[in-house]
C-alpha cells in the first residue's frame, strides 16, 4: 500500500509563494516519476509538473513555467513544489502522484497513468 500525504496549501493574495510537500510512505520512491496535478472547481483535473526518478527531467504545463518549480528528495522521501509570483488563475486543490512502474516519461501528463494520488490540498489566491 502506497500512501502520499501532501501540505503547504494555503490563502495567499496574488504575486505572493507557496511551497506544497508530499510525503511518500510505503513504496520505493526513487526510482519513481512523480507529478503534481490540479483541480479548480467545475473543471477537470490538469497535469502541472512532474519530475524524473533522478530530478534531472522536469515538465511543466505552460501557464506555470518560470513561476513553479518541482524537485525531490530521495533521502526524505518527499516530493515539492514551490510556487512563485501566485496568480488567481492558480486557486485549486493541488494533487502529488506517482507514475505506474514502467509508464514512459513521454506519459507523464496523463493523470490515467498514475496509480497512486494525496488527498489533496486547497490553495487559494486572492486578486
Amino acid at each position: 500500500q502506497v500512501q502520499l500525504v501532501e501540505s503547504g496549501g494555503g490563502l495567499v493574495q496574488a504575486g505572493a509563494s507557496l511551497r506544497l510537500s508530499c510525503a511518500a510512505f510505503g513504496r520505493t520512491f526513487n526510482n519513481v516519476i512523480m507529478g503534481w496535478f490540479r483541480q479548480a472547481p467545475g473543471k477537470e483535473r490538469e497535469f502541472v509538473a512532474a519530475i524524473n526518478w533522478s530530478g534531472e527531467s522536469t515538465d511543466y504545463r505552460d501557464s506555470v513555467k518560470g513561476r513553479f518549480t518541482i524537485s525531490r528528495d530521495n533521502v526524505k522521501h518527499t516530493l515539492y513544489l514551490q510556487m512563485n509570483n501566485l496568480k488567481p488563475e492558480d486557486t485549486a486543490v493541488y494533487y502529488c502522484a506517482s507514475l505506474s512502474n514502467h509508464t514512459p516519461w513521454g506519459m507523464k501528463k496523463d493523470s490515467r497513468r498514475y496509480d497512486y494520488w494525496g488527498q489533496g490540498t486547497q490553495v487559494t489566491v486572492s486578486s
